[in-house]
């Protein structure tokens, strides 16, 4: 066996443990770990929040709109209802900026610590090792939703009641198919992250130092919303990345509407397909010295 096949052997197996490698160094991570417990501590301040201001006689918040507000509504009489609050509430800057930070530093974070040679090294060559890294920070968006969600629905069982509840359409479905909602919107909503997951992958291919390509993809992040947020430039807003993220609230309505959700999750495959093969031209032409 010459060494040209030997190595095409190893490759899968190799890539399996690079990327198992890439998670237990994700995940391992204080800077990961504390990003993964703010965005735990949301939906509890959320719940106790609201908790105290039904223990004040209070209203928890109004009605209308189908988004976060009226969502938050309904908490009182439906603690699964802190799930869709709490990734209304996440989904504009926490989820993205943890997303942003992880990506950011993919590649940079590498080059900063002097790894990344040797890591180009081993066989599996540049476009397997950004894959890589690409699936590891999609995976970082799946388990910091999910962080969210269970977070919220712990969070509302304990402090609200459960049971059948009410969609924003008015009609009334079970509990359990709630529960395949929210799993399903939490989805949804990873989903919709893999757009900024690219554009800070793309960020990190550009320097070498992860604290600059963290900021500046978080700094792009708040541009990008800012901006969906002046009238003045509603022509731009339909193609912006942040534009349909609360879309996922169409799930929870009776029919469910799908215009907004698909042109949301075409926006972000085509965010991904830009950026990534941005990213990919970048990487594999790069003088690596680090």
């Amino acid at each position: 066996m010459s060494q040209a096949e030997a190595v095409r052997r190893v490759n899968p197996l190799w890539t399996l443990g690079l990327f198992r490698s890439e998670l237990l160094t994700t995940f391992r991570r204080w800077r990961t770990l504390a990003l993964l417990g703010v965005l735990a501590a949301v939906p509890v301040l959320v719940g106790i929040a609201v908790r105290i201001e039904t223990g004040n006689g209070s209203s928890a918040g109004g009605g209308g709109g189908g988004g976060g507000p009226a969502f938050i509504s309904q908490i009182t009489n439906n603690g699964l209802f802190l799930v869709f609050t709490a990734l209304a509430a996440t989904l504009p800057f926490f989820l993205p900026m943890a997303i942003g930070v992880v990506a950011g530093d993919a590649v940079a974070g590498e080059a900063n610590a002097g790894t990344l040679r040797y890591l180009l090294v081993a066989p599996a060559g540049r476009s397997r090792l950004l894959l890589t890294k690409y699936a590891t920070v999609m995976t970082f968006c799946l388990v910091a939703t999910l962080v969210v969600a269970v977070s919220a629905l712990v969070t509302g069982a304990l402090l609200f009641p459960l049971g059948d509840l009410t969609t924003i359409s008015g009609t009334r479905i079970s509990f359990s198919e709630g529960l395949a909602r929210a799993l399903l919107i939490a989805l949804v909503v990873a989903v919709s992250l893999i757009g900024v997951a690219a554009l800070g992958l793309f960020v990190s291919t550009l320097t070498n130092s992860g604290i600059a390509a963290m900021a500046t993809t978080v700094g792009l992040l708040i541009t990008v919303q800012i901006v969906d947020q002046i009238p003045q430039l509603h022509a731009l807003h339909p193609y912006l990345f942040s534009h349909y993220w609360l879309s996922f609230a169409d799930l929870m309505r009776e029919p469910v509407y799908w215009d907004d959700l698909t042109k949301n999750l075409g926006l972000q495959a085509l965010y991904a397909a830009v950026f990534g093969s941005a990213a990919w031209a970048r990487f594999t032409a790069k003088d690596i010295t680090a």
